[in-house]
């Protein structure tokens, strides 16, 4: 069952995934990947040689669409208000609609072991350009200059609030009094209030 090196590659990304959604960060180990698999370890660390690494492989694919997501909203904003609607409404759809996937990008990393600081160049190395892209497009459609930039970060802090309380409160089967995507347009709306001044 020879299938190239991408497709290992691929395989242990999938299973390290899903081996997080079903146990928490403390389940992945090296170990459990290749068990998973039916491989050695040893295959595992070729492709991986750090749990960060390993860790930074399953979430900055999904940074990387979150990222798409939010600069082919704002490609097409006819005005600052409507590109920061649809900020918010972009990264609360990508995120509402697969909450155990935003819990493998920004929840998992903050509960497990904290990496090294080699470890955490080496993520950055491969998230900074991420977000920069994101923040950038957006900062552009917002009309730059000013406090763009930070409307930017700020817009996608607050969208990320709506999803990080969406998945607690499911987490804990307490959902929320109001309907969550219904939240989601009305910060949305909000937004683009606030950048009309």
């Amino acid at each position: 069952m020879e299938e190239g090196g991408a497709g290992t590659r691929q395989r242990i990304l999938s299973a390290a995934a899903e081996i997080v959604r079903m146990g928490g960060p403390g389940a992945l180990t090296f170990d459990a990947v290749a068990a998973r698999l039916g491989i050695t370890k040893q295959a595992v660390i070729y492709w991986f040689p750090t749990k960060a690494e390993l860790m930074s492989g399953v979430s900055v694919p999904f940074l990387e669409a979150e990222a798409e997501a939010v600069v082919a909203a704002v490609s097409d904003a006819e005005s600052p208000a409507d590109a920061a609607r649809r900020v918010v409404a972009a990264v609360t759809d990508f995120h509402l609609g697969d909450l155990d996937r935003f819990r493998l990008m920004y929840v998992v990393p903050q509960s497990g072991r904290r990496p090294g600081a080699r470890e955490t160049a080496a993520v950055l190395e491969r998230v900074h350009p991420v977000t920069t892209r994101m923040y950038d497009a957006v900062e552009a459609a917002l009309g730059g200059g000013g406090e763009a930039r930070e409307t930017a970060v700020a817009l996608h802090m607050a969208a990320l609030g709506v999803a990080m309380l969406t998945a607690t409160t499911e987490a804990l089967g307490d959902p929320m009094a109001q309907a969550p995507r219904r939240l989601a347009a009305r910060l949305a709306a909000i937004a683009e209030r606030g950048a009309m001044r």
